[in-house]
């Protein structure tokens, strides 16, 4: 059981003295998530939101990269299966429920669609320097679900975040620091080193005070981002019954250059 979870990609974590090292392995498919992993991130972040003992979570990824995002077929195909939601439970999106710990996330190689919408539901961002980052989804047929379309905006302001949300395109670890969606870019394979010392550093001082300033900084913008997170039942709605969204998920399956009709 536990070789074929492995095999199907899993995320596991280790604790190290105040903090939680939350590992994203499943790096033979280039760590992309299937439901049972988004599950288990949520659970690994709801053990860090409760713990008195935990003061700090460092998220990475095994592997030459951070991840390609979604298993699309385990997600919109016909044998998907709803992912489970346990109510309480920290949702890795920051919709519903947002970890209330300090949440360093170090990224590699792809950080695609989910993987940047993961990393700005955390806090600081450690990149490598051969990031390659991409909002994909309107590639697809869809749009972005897990909190691109507000995220991006508090972090990098409307022209930066209508630039690579209307676009699509790659972009760099350089060019995700210049507009402020990571803090730090370091060369290949320093990224966890990295993250991990600024962990050790924020769990030096004291946890309450590091939390109720998080808690105070997102009262400052609850009020946008419940409207934003609100809205996303619609735009659910609009994107994904729509025939350029089945073309989407067809043409990435079938590897091909989608044809869309804005139907």
């Amino acid at each position: 059981m536990a070789e074929t979870q492995a095999a199907e990609g899993r995320i596991r974590h280790e604790v190290h003295g105040r903090v939680l090292k939350i590992v994203i392995d499943n790096a033979t498919k280039r760590n992309a998530f299937s439901p049972e992993m988004m599950e288990q991130l949520s659970e690994a972040l709801t053990l860090l939101d409760r713990s008195d003992d935990l003061w700090v979570g460092v998220l990475c990824a095994e592997g030459d990269h951070f991840t390609a995002g979604l298993d699309m077929p385990k997600f919109f195909g016909p044998t998907a299966k709803p992912r489970k939601r346990v109510e309480g439970n920290v949702d890795p999106f920051g919709l519903t429920k947002r970890c209330r710990k300090p949440v360093v996330t170090a990224v590699q190689g792809i950080v695609f669609t989910v993987g940047i919408e993961i990393m700005l539901a955390g806090d600081i961002v450690i990149a490598a320097d051969d990031c390659r980052f991409c909002q994909m989804e309107s590639k697809r047929g869809i749009a972005p679900l897990g909190g691109a379309h507000f995220r991006f905006l508090t972090r990098a302001g409307w022209g930066d975040a209508m630039y690579h949300l209307f676009l699509c395109d790659e972009f760099s670890a350089e060019r995700a620091h210049k507009i402020g969606l990571v803090q730090e870019v370091v060369p290949k394979g320093q990224q966890v080193v990295r993250a991990m010392e600024i962990a050790a550093l924020i769990a030096q001082n004291a946890p309450l005070g590091i939390q109720v300033t998080k808690e105070a900084a997102l009262i400052y913008i609850e009020a946008a981002e419940k409207a934003a997170i609100d809205y996303i039942p619609t735009i659910r709605e609009r994107v994904l019954q729509s025939e350029d969204a089945k073309e989407g998920i067809r043409s990435f399956v079938e590897r091909r250059a989608a044809v869309f009709t804005g139907r």
